[in-house]
């Protein structure tokens, strides 16, 4: 059974860091292409960042700089390092795996970026 869990969001300030982390099983996490997206109340969900098998990466345009994505295949882990926060990217987040046709998704979990 595939599963994605997804933890570490929470209540920021703005200006201020998360970390988030999607703990993957049931899959060969190291042939499958992982992403981060997010979906705002009112908005359709919109890619953040992926990481393909090889490492490389891509980034929407308005996190770019401020996020890094990065992948522990020993882990079967990808994290998402949010840093500079704005109050816009408030959101639920949500883990995605990918291979060919085959996607996945996890539960999401909510980032709240409010002072």
């Amino acid at each position: 059974q595939v599963q994605l869990v997804e933890s570490g969001g929470g209540l920021v300030q703005p200006g201020g860091s998360l970390r988030l982390s999607c703990v993957a099983s049931g899959i060969g996490f190291g042939d499958y292409a992982m992403g981060w997206y997010r979906q705002a109340p009112g908005k359709l969900r919109e890619l953040v960042a992926n990481i393909n098998m090889y490492g490389s990466t891509n980034y929407a345009d308005s996190v770019r700089g401020r996020f890094t994505i990065s992948r522990d295949n020993a882990k079967n882990t990808v994290y998402l390092q949010m840093n500079s926060l704005k109050t816009e990217d408030t959101a639920v987040y949500y883990c995605n795996s990918r291979r060919g046709i085959i996607s996945r998704w996890g539960q999401g979990t909510q980032v709240t970026v409010s002072s």
